[in-house]
C-alpha cells in the first residue's frame, strides 16, 4: 500500500460539480493498493500515518502529529501510485489492486483513521475526481507499507 501524504491548511474533492469532501487544516492522503496488500497493511499505514510528527510545535520544529492538532485527514484513493513507467511511455497498472479489493482495503485504512478519534473526509471511490489543497511547507512524503521507499 502506497501513500503520497501532504500537510495541508485545506483540501477538498470534487465530484460531479458538488464537493464531497474536505477538510481544514490537517493531511491529504493519496492512496494506492497493490495485489499483495492486506489489511494489516491498511491499519499499519493508517497507524503510521496518523503518527507521523510532521506538524511544527511552538518551537517551529517539526514535532507533532496529526492526533497531536487535532486535524483532519482527506483520504482519496488512488491506483495511479502503482504506476510503473519504466517502459515505453504509457504508464502500467498491473501492480494496482483490482477494484474489489483495492476498495476494502481504502475502507479499511479510513476506518483505522477513524478509530484513532481523527475527522476523516473520502473521496469518491472509482470516480473520477477534482482534488483542490493548498499544501503547507510545502511538506509531501511518501509512505510504502512495505517499507520499499
Amino acid at each position: 500500500m502506497r501513500a503520497c501524504v501532504q500537510r495541508v491548511t485545506q483540501a477538498s474533492v470534487t465530484v460531479d460539480d458538488a464537493v464531497i469532501g474536505e477538510i481544514a487544516r490537517g493531511l491529504l492522503v493519496l492512496l494506492g493498493v497493490t495485489g499483495d496488500d492486506s489489511e494489516a497493511d491498511a491499519r499499519q499505514l493508517a497507524d503510521k500515518i496518523c503518527a507521523l510528527r510532521i506538524f511544527e510545535d511552538d518551537d517551529a520544529k517539526m514535532n507533532q502529529s496529526l492526533e497531536d492538532i487535532g486535524g483532519a485527514m482527506l483520504v482519496v484513493s488512488q491506483f495511479t501510485l502503482y504506476g510503473d513507467c519504466r517502459k515505453g511511455r504509457r504508464p502500467s497498472f498491473t501492480q494496482a489492486a483490482p477494484p474489489e479489493q483495492a476498495e476494502c482495503l481504502y475502507n479499511t485504512f479510513i476506518a483505522g483513521v477513524g478509530m484513532k478519534g481523527i475527522k476523516v473526509a473520502t473521496g469518491k471511490f472509482r470516480a473520477h475526481m477534482d482534488v483542490a489543497l493548498v499544501n503547507d511547507g510545502p511538506v509531501t512524503l511518501l509512505l510504502d507499507s512495505k517499507k520499499l521507499f
